[in-house]
C-alpha cells in the first residue's frame, strides 16, 4: 500500500525551464530603452547650444565661411570628445579608485558623449541650413550620423529616396510620419551598436593606469572621426555664404 500511496507530492521538484517566464527580452527592452532616453535628453539639452557652438566656432574669425566654420565645428568635436574619454579614462584607473566607482565615472561620461555628438551633429545642420526644430528631425540627423555608413543605409532605404546626402534630401524633406518610421529602425541600430561599443570603452576606461587612458581617448577619437566623416557625407559641400 506505500507504493500506491507515493503521489506528485512525493516527489523532488524539477523547475520547469520551459515553463519559466523569460525576463530576459524585457531586461533588454528596459536597457534598450535607456539609451534611447539617455539620447533624448542629450539632443534636447544640445538643442539650444547649437547657435552658441556655431559662434564659438567663428570666435576668432567672425567673417569665417561656411566651409571654415565646419572645420572648427569638426576639429573642436574630435578633441572634446577624445579629452574627455583620457581624462576619465585616466581618472577612472588612477590607483585607489575601485571598480564600481570607475565604471560609474565611465558611464557618466557616456552622457557626454552623447551631448558632444549631439551638439555637433546638429550644428553642422544648422550651418547647412537643415531645419532642426522639430525632435524627429532632431533624432535622425543625430542618430544617422552617429551610426556612419548603417545609418545613412537606413535611412535612404525606408525614406525610399536615393541620391547623396541624405541630411538634405531627407531629413529636410521628407513627412513627420515617415521620419518617425525611420528613428524607429534607427533606434535598434543605435541600441545594438552604439550601446554595444559604449559598454566596451566603458569597461577599457577601467584597465591599469595609463592603459584606461589610451583606451578611452582612442576609443572616443575613433568615434568622432566615423561622426565627422558621416556628416560630410550626409550633408555635402557646405553652403559658399551664409544665408
Amino acid at each position: 500500500m506505500a507504493v500506491e500511496t507515493e503521489g506528485p507530492e512525493d516527489e523532488p521538484s524539477v523547475p520547469n525551464h520551459d515553463d519559466s517566464p523569460d525576463v530576459s527580452v524585457p531586461e533588454a527592452a528596459v536597457r534598450g530603452q535607456r539609451v534611447l532616453d539617455l539620447l533624448d535628453k542629450a539632443i534636447d539639452v544640445q538643442s539650444a547650444l547649437v547657435r552658441k557652438n556655431i559662434a564659438r566656432a567663428r570666435q576668432r574669425n567672425p567673417e569665417a565661411t561656411p566651409a571654415e566654420v565646419i572645420r572648427n565645428l569638426e576639429r573642436m568635436y574630435v578633441s572634446a570628445l577624445a579629452g574627455t574619454g583620457a581624462a576619465v579614462g585616466g581618472a577612472a584607473a588612477a590607483p585607489g579608485v575601485g571598480t564600481g566607482l570607475a565604471l560609474a565615472l565611465s558611464a557618466g561620461e557616456v552622457l557626454s558623449s552623447l551631448e558632444l555628438s549631439a551638439l555637433f551633429a546638429l550644428s553642422i545642420a544648422e550651418v547647412h541650413g537643415v531645419p532642426i526644430d522639430e525632435i524627429e528631425r532632431r533624432r535622425t540627423i543625430v542618430m544617422g550620423i552617429m551610426l556612419g555608413g548603417s545609418g545613412s543605409a537606413t535611412i535612404t532605404k525606408v525614406a525610399e529616396r536615393t541620391g547623396q546626402h541624405w541630411g538634405r534630401q531627407v531629413v529636410a524633406k521628407v513627412p513627420a510620419e515617415t521620419l518617425r518610421q525611420i528613428n524607429k529602425v534607427l533606434g535598434r541600430h543605435f541600441i545594438t551598436k552604439y550601446g554595444t561599443k559604449q559598454g566596451i570603452i566603458v569597461l577599457g576606461r577601467a584597465a591599469p593606469f595609463g592603459i584606461g587612458a589610451v583606451i578611452g581617448g582612442g576609443a572616443n577619437a575613433a568615434l568622432a572621426a566615423m561622426a565627422v566623416r558621416a556628416g560630410r557625407r550626409a550633408f555635402g559641400p557646405p553652403p559658399i555664404s551664409w544665408s
